[in-house]
């Protein structure tokens, strides 16, 4: 990506959005002659079915869109060409009362490409799809790529191909790995296609949620599922190394579908190495350097994956000052820093760091959110603030040397998750850092605690990688559990403070 990016929105596409929208169509299909939709069929189309119609902005600026109708399955399913599925363009086949979500229209801008804005657009039909109980997902995708071919093999033999990965086609194979499959062919579809000599592939995604007597569903997300990194601290040639194993991981846990991917605290120490020759507080200066650019591939990388990630933590330089600081990077592309509260002696002795001044808690698509890097856990009163203005889940990145610091942070990870009523997520780096002084050895075991009664694990730990071993963690955590939990638990914990006798405030 040439241009940073400071905000992604995916919405309903709007009637000021039009010339905007005119221009990244007119981008995104070269190729064809005039194909772009005229103002009066976007107006039409936001006036039958406006929660169809979707767009994706980068800092403000349309960059693509999906737009759709809903039919009747037969209709779908016969074989017709784009002017007859769309009524010869006056979306007359839109049936408020059909079964079938139809996909009449998909595209990104060029230059925003690799990011996958597509599958974003992608998700968010199959959520449309779920949320309207429709029965599947239709549309003819377009095979960009058999005019390369069409003197050889059918468009069959093709699409087999495709499906074998034998061929690449950038509609058909990214179709199908977003869990299309297909229908049939279908010839004389798009007057003008060229490139995929105007045959169509008819795909479907089947929407296992659709129920026939439809009953009223309950649309809020409430299981989140978290994606914990246990790093393996090993020699790094470069930043761009640091890169690639951690595009590795986000990669693994945006594949299992995570909201949220957790690095842990200082996990870009082994870039520390080429820095040995000098004190130890000097090298990790020297690291600092990288805070910035490791924030905005991370912005990035939140972008293409769509996850939000959170960064364990990095030494950051401020006015000469070094804190050690984390960065949440949301899946729309914005940005939030957050600051080491408690300095360990060590950190204070080897590398002079100083201590944040800013308690605060986290807005995001998955509810709010505390973080807090390592020793703060140990801190009871941060996370009492912070379950005060409605966090739900804490995330704690940690770094321990020794079994015993690390059941210090285990056991006030899983107090605080008692005591707060909300779910508790560390990670930690675990291996051996011999060319970096006073990094050289490193234990964890990276899990994720709940609260202690009956709707949860009876030990209060949902999940625990193995100990020591470089791995991912996949869990899934219930945010109506701790609703109920708040008003019906064994124990309310949070409803029966004695506020007459006590309060914790934050001074500034």
């Amino acid at each position: 990506m040439q241009t940073e990016i400071n905000k992604v929105e995916l919405r309903n596409l709007r009637i000021e959005d039009y010339k905007e929208l005119k221009k990244s169509m007119m981008e995104a299909y070269k190729e064809l002659d005039n194909a772009y939709w005229k103002e009066h069929h976007i107006n039409k189309l936001l006036t039958i079915f406006p929660e169809g119609q979707l767009v994706i902005l980068v800092d403000g600026k349309v960059v693509g869109s999906a737009l759709s109708l809903i039919v009747n399955e037969d209709t779908a399913i016969r074989n017709h060409n784009y002017a007859d599925i769309t009524g010869n363009y006056t979306f007359s086949t839109h049936d408020s009362l059909g079964d079938v979500l139809y996909g009449i229209d998909v595209f990104i801008h060029p230059k925003y490409r690799g990011l996958r804005l597509g599958r974003r657009l992608y998700d968010t039909r199959k959520e449309l799809c779920e949320q309207l109980n429709l029965k599947a997902i239709m549309f003819a995708g377009r095979i960009p790529n058999y005019t390369k071919y069409s003197d050889e093999i059918t468009p069959k033999i093709y699409i087999d191909k495709v499906r074998q990965k034998e061929i690449y086609d950038p509609v058909l194979s990214f179709q199908l790995s977003n869990d299309f499959h297909v229908i049939k062919i279908m010839q004389n579809y798009l007057e003008g296609d060229k490139s995929s000599k105007e045959f169509a592939v008819l795909l479907e995604w089947n929407n296992i949620y659709y129920d026939k007597s439809p009953k009223l569903i309950n649309t809020r997300k409430s299981v989140v599922r978290i994606g914990l990194v246990q790093w393996q601290m090993r020699p790094l040639a470069n930043l761009e190394a640091l890169f690639e194993q951690s595009e590795f991981f986000i990669d693994v846990v945006s594949g299992y579908g995570s909201d949220f991917a957790l690095f842990p605290e200082l996990f870009i120490a082994p870039l520390m190495a080429d820095f040995n020759h000098l004190s130890e507080a000097d090298a990790i200066r020297e690291i600092a350097n990288y805070s910035e650019p490791i924030r905005k591939r991370f912005q990035e990388l939140a972008i293409s994956y769509n996850i939000n990630i959170i960064t364990g933590s990095m030494p950051y330089l401020e006015d000469g000052v070094l804190y050690n600081v984390g960065f949440l990077c949301k899946r729309d592309g914005t940005y939030e820093m957050y600051t080491k509260i408690h300095i360990t002696p060590n950190e204070v002795q080897y590398w002079g760091m100083k201590g944040g001044s800013e308690i605060k808690t986290f807005d995001t698509d998955c509810g709010k959110i505390g973080i807090m890097i390592c020793y703060d856990v140990e801190f009871p009163e941060l996370s009492r603030l912070m379950s005060d203005q409605g966090m739900e889940i804490l995330f704690v990145p940690f770094l321990t040397d020794t079994q015993n610091g690390y059941t210090r942070v285990k056991l006030c990870a899983q107090a605080r998750a008692i005591e707060n009523e909300c779910y508790v997520a560390i990670a930690g780096c675990v291996g051996n850092l011999p060319k970096v002084n006073n990094m050289d050895i490193q234990y964890a075991q990276t899990a994720v605690f709940t609260p202690s009664d009956f709707a949860f694990p009876s030990n209060g730990v949902k999940a625990e990688a193995t100990p020591n071993t470089e791995m991912t963690l996949i869990v899934d955590v219930d945010l109506d559990l701790l609703k109920k939990l708040h008003e019906h638990g064994s124990v309310r914990i949070l409803k029966d403070r004695r506020h007459d006798l006590y309060q914790i405030k934050k001074l500034k």
